[in-house]
């Protein structure tokens, strides 16, 4: 029959997990591949979806487009595709020199932003050359990317936000549930047996492996799914 999981949610009388896109003001993302184009900031907008502000901003061109906020900037300011590098201006992977901090960098050229967009994080450019330009990201770890992906300069705005406490059980809760997120989270291992596959009397006590497998029924289907491999990697 399988066990009512939380993450799941089932049998439990209430709905499942979701997210609250009607809250959302919209995607934010780099505007359409174009040449040089200046923009103008018309509004700061705080939108649940993202742990940083978001910039509404009009082009030239009549195009407008939401996008990460950096920090340093304001309503009125001017920003371009291209021209000098100042936070907030856009430019290519290969345009931008060694040591610069960016953020909202593409994957794909043209995706719209994918990596460093939370609120106070940036990466830097380390390296460029022909095939590619490595950039060193906030985990510490360096990727490559395609020499016309396209980056923000400058750093996230709202930096900080994890530095203050809650300090009430009671204010972290309405704050997890305006997000529709799991709270309080308790491991499965401290659970009875009846309300987790990890449970057991034995609490803390490891005995059950993490891994599960494909077909597995949904009482059962958690920790590890399928992996393909467990434990460190060797390098």
């Amino acid at each position: 029959m399988g066990k009512r999981l939380l993450q799941q949610r089932r049998g439990r009388g209430t709905s499942n997990f979701r997210s609250p896109g009607f809250k959302y003001k919209g995607r934010a993302k780099h505007r359409q591949l174009s040449k040089e184009v200046r923009g103008k900031i018309v509004d700061l907008i705080d939108c649940p979806g993202h742990s940083a502000p978001l910039a509404k901003i009009t082009y030239e061109d009549g195009q407008a487009c939401l996008t990460i906020a950096p920090e340093g900037i304001a309503v009125g300011d001017t920003v371009t595709v291209g021209g000098e590098a100042k936070p907030g201006n856009l430019f290519t992977l290969k345009d931008i020199p060694e040591g610069a901090l960016v953020f909202n960098i593409e994957l794909q050229p043209g995706d719209g932003g994918k990596f460093v967009r939370s609120s106070g994080t940036f990466a830097k450019v380390v390296a460029k050359t022909p095939s590619g330009v490595t950039v060193k990201l906030p985990s510490k770890k360096e990727k490559t990317f395609f020499p016309e992906c396209r980056a923000c300069i400058g750093v996230v705005a709202g930096g900080g936000r994890p530095e203050k406490f809650f300090l009430k059980a009671g204010t972290k809760y309405y704050h997890m549930k305006a997000k529709n997120k799991i709270y309080p989270h308790v491991q499965g291992i401290s659970m009875n047996a009846v309300a987790h596959p990890f449970g057991s009397k034995s609490s803390h006590i490891k005995g059950r492996p993490t891994q599960s497998s494909r077909h597995d029924p949904p009482g059962r289907k958690v920790g590890k799914i399928a992996p393909r491999r467990t434990g460190r990697r060797k390098r």
